[in-house]
């Protein structure tokens, strides 16, 4: 497959919860954005987007997080996300943050920037044309579709299209894949109980399916059914979609978990 031009000005905003928790996904982002001919940057001043914050009612707080969102970004083409939740914060909530504040040119600014920045799976389909990305990953594979890349980012198929495209994979769909898992943020934490039966719907859902690995475009999506599956004793993998993409033949079947004869 050959690569696409080199695209100029390309930023990665790989997400507080990805560089403390799960720098894989920022990694194996960079790996497969190459592989597709762009080179990209990542500004080190990037710090959290504020989605904890503005979803818990602190918006003049969050706006402080916008600006220093919008300074660190600004002059890039093209931010790139590998997560749907903070992929659509600067188009759904920085506008709101700069309301609360009385910052009018933040709300400029915002409005300016927001159209530049693009969660992974839309990135690759959308703007660089790509579904099949040169991924091979041998093993049976469920996707969760996030809330937040249902409601807020609408995703829709593109995720499905790209897994769908992978070679040597079993893709098995989700039953009542557009549930939510329970997490939200801190919804977990102010409602438990509610949250961990929601988590108990999902995570037996996942079981139905037979997959090997949980796929989705939120590791905190993830995070939550992972530490539930894991706590009940269950054999299954939790992995962010760039992961997936990211491998091929080089890398071989991921190691630990079931290989799968080809499906084609």
């Amino acid at each position: 497959m050959p690569p696409n031009p080199p695209r100029s000005r390309t930023a990665l905003f790989v997400t507080c919860l990805n560089d403390t928790l799960f720098p894989g996904t920022g990694r194996a982002t960079v790996t497969l954005l190459r592989r597709l001919g762009v080179e990209v940057d990542f500004p080190a001043a990037q710090s959290c987007c504020g989605q904890m914050h503005f979803n818990t009612g602190y918006r003049k707080e969050t706006a402080k997080l916008a600006r220093h969102f919008v300074d660190t970004f600004d002059g890039y083409e093209e931010i790139v996300v590998p997560s749907a939740s903070c992929a659509g914060m600067p188009a759904e909530a920085y506008p709101l943050a700069a309301e609360a504040a009385g910052d009018p040119g933040l709300a400029r600014a915002v409005a300016e920037l927001a159209p530049r920045v693009v969660e992974l799976t839309e990135y690759l389909t959308d703007r660089l044309g790509a579904e099949e990305v040169g991924a091979y990953f041998p093993h049976r594979v469920t996707y969760h579709p996030t809330c937040h890349s249902l409601r807020a980012t609408g995703l829709g198929e593109r995720p499905h299209r790209l897994l769908r495209a992978v070679r040597g994979i079993d893709y098995v769909e989700l039953p009542a894949a557009e549930e939510c898992c329970g997490f939200g943020g801190t919804f977990a934490v102010k409602n438990p109980a509610v949250s961990g039966a929601m988590n108990g719907d999902k995570a037996r859902h996942v079981l139905e399916t037979g997959a090997s690995v949980l796929a989705a475009v939120d590791n905190s999506c993830l995070m939550n059914i992972g530490g539930r599956l894991t706590r009940d004793g269950r054999p299954v993998r939790t992995l962010h979609l760039a992961e997936i993409l990211a491998r091929t033949e080089q890398d071989g079947p991921l190691p630990g978990v079931p290989v799968v004869e080809a499906v084609r």
